[in-house]
């Protein structure tokens, strides 16, 4: 076992999570989403009668959904987050509990949503989509807005970039197309500049100024006869 690689990921842990007081956010993070992926594969489990795999929880012949044992856990762990406030390691101890409940809730959003038993239908993929708005905005949350706002500033200084650089080639390529006296592809190309680019490529007109300088060759100025004679 290479107990450096443990070493360097323990550092990085302690220096990115533990220091910057996100410890509570990531555990509950993972807890939410190995919760969620352990509950969905249960439920696949179940419904394809694995013999191995625990069935149903039943309580005189009712179905208790794992969503009573998610909201459970939220009301008991988020009253001990809020009312008693416990500290370290207990903190994180009920930031994963909390977790575990909001994996096991959100599983089931279609059922509370609809208030029926939609898990394996349509409606059913809205626990999906509510589980993976969850992840994000914990993402988010965990992460740190100002990590976000540090990402997004990169992001525009490269577009603003990329457009600079598209708008040199494109001024590049009408001076080329008015070299070319094609002179309706270069007003076009002020508004669309893919289509300057495009025709900077294309052949110009015989008698042009780049004709003159460029198509040395008696083939390529026929051929430039032939097209816009045509």
């Amino acid at each position: 076992m290479d107990w450096t690689l443990v070493a360097n990921i323990g550092s990085l842990y302690e220096r990115a999570i533990v220091d910057t007081g996100r410890q509570a956010e990531f555990l509950f993070f993972v807890a939410f989403l190995l919760s969620f992926g352990f509950i969905r594969t249960s439920a696949h489990l179940i419904r394809a009668q694995v013999s191995w795999w625990p069935g149903n929880v039943e309580v005189g012949g009712t179905h208790i959904h794992h969503l009573v044992w998610g909201i459970l856990l939220l009301l008991i762990f988020g009253y001990i987050g809020v009312a008693i406030a416990p500290e370290s390691p207990w903190h994180e101890i009920v930031a994963v509990m909390f977790g575990i409940g909001a994996g096991l809730t959100l599983d089931e959003f279609a059922l509370w949503l609809n208030l029926d038993d939609v898990y394996w239908s349509d409606k059913g993929r809205r626990s999906i989509d509510a589980v993976i708005v969850a992840a994000c905005l914990s993402g988010v949350v965990l992460v740190g807005f100002a990590a976000w706002i540090d990402v997004g500033t990169k992001v525009e200084d490269e577009v603003f970039a990329l457009v600079g650089s598209l708008g040199v080639v494109s001024v590049c390529a009408i001076l080329v197309n008015l070299a070319k006296e094609k002179f309706g592809t270069a007003a076009a190309g002020v508004v669309i500049p893919p289509v300057a680019i495009v025709g900077a490529f294309r052949l110009g007109k015989p008698g042009s100024l780049w004709a003159r300088a460029f198509y040395r060759s008696d083939a390529k100025r026929e051929r430039a006869k032939r097209r816009f004679a045509a």
